[in-house]
């Protein structure tokens, strides 16, 4: 979609307008345009950032693989006989067809096009090519043609307390500058010294550009106003002990919020003429009885990874969301639901029981699902417009409160350093 812009504004050499110079101002043509897609997936998904692929605990033994997605680029996540995990791009260097159809599998000695049976090692090395002396003198691939010169682009892997991050950019930092002591420390906090399991996965496509989503993962300030089942039911109020915290960067967050046993229920959501009090209850009520997660009395952690990971607690349920680009104004949202090895059968319970809480139908999340859709139908004749992030002040800083939009501030101060477009007068 091309946006009609008034004669009147500052445009780039691009052809786009200026980008406003506060943080405080997204324009709305950020959402909209098929060039700007096209330079995000060459700036972010295939430059100096690290993309989550998935879980090591999806590819254990030799010959396990996993294809996935670098922003729209396909890409084979595989653990080869030497029992290291190996990334390159699902792509025959042949004719560009995928070298494996399926989302997993196991036991695999190599990858070989269908096609026309060029083969790959499991480390992403071309290693065979039909035919390749022609036959009876006659036909093949010139003397000159180098098998090692030919084969898909590789990836750069870091795993980190069992998750397998990549970048197709030799030259990212390592995985721990990248995200920084504190955010390190949140991941660490969820997955450190316990060994994760699946237990389940959704996929969810939304009618909206993928950078709306992830304002949505990152702004705090609706999530106890949009999702009424938080505040019916207690488990996410403003006024809860917690806190924002912003990486130096801005591209990377975590909220936090922890149970107040001093004052649960505070007021204030009825005196802003907000949907928190309603006559509904539970059926049955067990589905919020939990444990403490790992020893602290924080029932809430939404974490994410710029440029598109997500780490949430949320009471039992922990989950690692991946937001994948599918065009202009589509987006796939991958859920992977976890458990841990050391999980008590009592504890599984309870966490089989919350994942009714999150994803595409859960009593929290669904609304996650509408209200992207319903920004990018709402700017569609907004190009030349902004939207306006004022709430909590206008730097992209951490904070203990959560009335605020600093970490959505920080998305945008890293997007537009990302894409080039930071201007003099950023915060």
């Amino acid at each position: 979609m091309t946006s009609t812009l008034p004669e009147s504004s500052a445009k780039t050499e691009q052809g786009r307008p200026e980008w406003p110079e506060e943080l405080t101002r997204v324009p709305y043509w950020v959402f909209q345009r098929q060039d700007v897609y096209r330079e995000e997936q060459q700036n972010l998904f295939r430059g100096p950032y690290w993309s989550y692929l998935c879980l090591e605990a999806e590819v254990p033994q030799p010959g396990d693989y996993r294809t996935t997605f670098v922003g729209d680029t396909p890409v084979i996540v595989c653990r080869d006989e030497d029992g290291e995990l190996y990334g390159f791009e699902n792509r025959c260097a042949h004719r560009g067809a995928l070298l494996a159809l399926d989302d997993r599998g196991s036991n695999a000695k190599d990858f070989t096009c269908v096609y026309h049976a060029w083969s790959y090692s499991l480390q992403g090395d071309l290693t065979g090519v039909a035919f390749k002396d022609g036959i009876k003198g006659q036909g093949g691939m010139p003397k000159y043609f180098c098998l090692e010169d030919h084969g898909p682009r590789k990836l750069r892997l870091a795993v980190l307390h069992g998750l397998v991050f990549g970048s197709f950019d030799e030259d990212v930092p390592d995985i721990e500058e990248y995200l920084g002591d504190e955010i390190l420390s949140r991941i660490e906090r969820v997955l450190g010294g316990r060994t994760p399991v699946v237990l389940g996965r959704f996929t969810q496509l939304l009618p909206n550009n993928w950078k709306l989503y992830m304002e949505n993962v990152k702004d705090s300030y609706h999530a106890s106003i949009l999702h009424l089942f938080f505040t019916t039911f207690g488990i996410n109020r403003l006024g809860q002990r917690g806190g924002i915290i912003v990486s130096e960067s801005g591209a990377h967050h975590v909220s936090y919020s922890a149970i107040d046993r001093e004052a649960e229920l505070e007021a204030g959501y009825s005196d802003q003429n907000i949907r928190s009090d309603s006559d509904y209850s539970l059926a049955d009520p067990s589905l919020l009885d939990g444990f403490s997660e790992v020893g602290d009395d924080t029932t809430l952690q939404i974490l994410s990874v710029f440029p598109g990971f997500v780490l949430q607690q949320i009471q039992n349920s922990v989950a690692v969301r991946q937001i994948l680009p599918r065009g202009v104004e589509s987006t796939r949202l991958n859920w992977t639901y976890l458990g841990f090895e050391e999980d008590t059968p009592e504890q599984r319970t309870v966490r089989l029981k919350q994942a009714n809480l999150v994803g595409p139908a859960g009593y929290i999340s669904m609304e996650d699902g509408c209200v992207g859709g319903f920004v990018q139908r709402g700017i569609a004749g907004a190009s030349d417009e902004e939207a306006v992030l004022e709430m909590g002040g206008a730097s992209a800083a951490s904070s203990e409160s959560r009335v605020t939009e600093a970490s959505v501030r920080g998305f945008w101060k890293a997007y537009r350093e990302g894409m080039h477009l930071r201007q003099e007068k950023d915060k």
